[in-house]
């Protein structure tokens, strides 16, 4: 529920295609403060409110990156012990992050047909080879079964979960889980938008609601499926332990467990290692772009704006794993905290989304 249809459709379905016409069509500038033009007029694109906007849409993006680039680091750190036995501790971590750094900081300064399509295509072949091996030599029946009885209960259940509030649902589940990953998504919402926005240009919009509303959560499903259904088939059989791991909440140590678990266990966990560590990069690469677009006001964003966010990011979680691992909880309440204001900025898109998308189908002689 957290990483399915809801949350990817938040990311950029609506708000990306009324930034998109707005910029594209209209000439408005691709900053967060554009998605209140229905409401504002055009004193939101030059005022002080505006202003505001942009820096706490940009602040929402930064606490949501910094934290992924942060445990990244610690995953692989206790993954290079286990594996290899390099020693976990701050100075390892703190060499991961810059490695981490370079990478997607380079992405995102050679831009979105180069270093960051690249990244991306990797990312998503990587996941594609690890997706099969997993599926053909583990728990194949069982992970199957799992897919669609787990896919069945949150299509019947959807409604239900998606309204679910405090007085229907346990407050330390609320609180713990579906109203932080709720707002992670709200609070990535509007440089998404511009980003997706930004990769679509010459793309239908059925093409953009299709890769990003359907296929994206649908890939997500599986991935989730195959690993942590992998985990609970260990579990179930004896192979792993995790009960005690995640009531501890040490998800390093899971994730290594799982996939040292599967068929040729020591290099399958190297892999998903690699494939987090794609995957975190694409995220800092893509928001550092974001950022710098958000900046600059077009999508042509000066390299050395969007290397200073990369930088200040990998820099703030850098801080973060110095403070220690309690200051990831804070950083969680940060991020609920600046969903609020970003909520309101991407509200009008519900009813503007969809006029804009008419709009343009009018100009393009598709309707009349």
């Amino acid at each position: 529920m957290h990483w399915g249809f809801l949350a990817w459709a938040v990311l950029g379905s609506l708000t990306a295609i009324l930034l998109a016409y707005a910029h594209y069509g209209q000439g408005k500038p691709l900053q967060p403060r554009t998605l209140l033009h229905p409401v504002f007029g055009d004193w939101i694109l030059t005022s002080w409110l505006g202003g505001v906007v942009d820096a706490l849409c940009v602040i929402a993006i930064v606490a949501g990156t910094v934290g992924p680039i942060g445990f990244l680091a610690t995953q692989m750190s206790f993954g290079l012990q286990e594996l290899f036995g390099v020693t976990n501790r701050f100075t390892t971590q703190f060499i991961i992050l810059m490695l981490l750094a370079v990478v997607y900081i380079t992405s995102a300064m050679t831009g979105i047909h180069k270093g960051i399509q690249m990244l991306s295509r990797f990312n998503v072949f990587l996941a594609l080879a690890i997706g099969a091996v997993i599926f053909i030599f583990g728990p194949t029946l069982f992970l199957t079964n799992v897919y669609l009885q787990s896919m069945g209960e949150y299509l019947s259940s959807f409604m239900a979960m998606a309204t679910m509030t405090s007085e229907t649902a346990p407050d330390w589940w609320m609180q713990w889980w579906t109203v932080f990953f709720f707002a992670w998504f709200i609070g990535y919402t509007p440089l998404m938008a511009i980003f997706v926005a930004r990769i679509s240009r010459g793309r239908t919009i059925r093409e953009m609601i299709l890769a990003v509303a359907v296929l994206a959560p649908i890939a997500t499903t599986i991935w989730f499926t195959l690993l942590g259904g992998s985990g609970i088939y260990y579990e179930l059989t004896g192979a792993v332990n995790l009960s005690e791991t995640l009531q501890n909440f040490n998800f390093d140590q899971a994730t290594i467990a799982v996939a040292q678990a599967l068929p040729s266990g020591t290099f399958m966990a190297a892999a998903i290692l690699l494939l987090t560590t794609i995957f975190v990069a694409t995220t800092g690469d893509s928001m550092s772009y974001a950022i710098a677009v958000v900046s600059a006001g077009h999508d042509h964003p000066h390299t050395a704006i969007r290397a200073f966010w990369g930088v200040a990011m990998a820099v703030m979680a850098g801080v973060l794993l110095y403070m220690g691992a309690g200051q990831i909880g804070v950083l969680q309440q940060f991020i609920v905290l600046s969903a609020i204001p970003v909520s309101l900025v991407i509200l009008p898109s519900l009813w503007a989304g969809p006029q804009a998308a008419f709009a343009m189908a009018r100009e393009q002689n598709i309707i009349k």
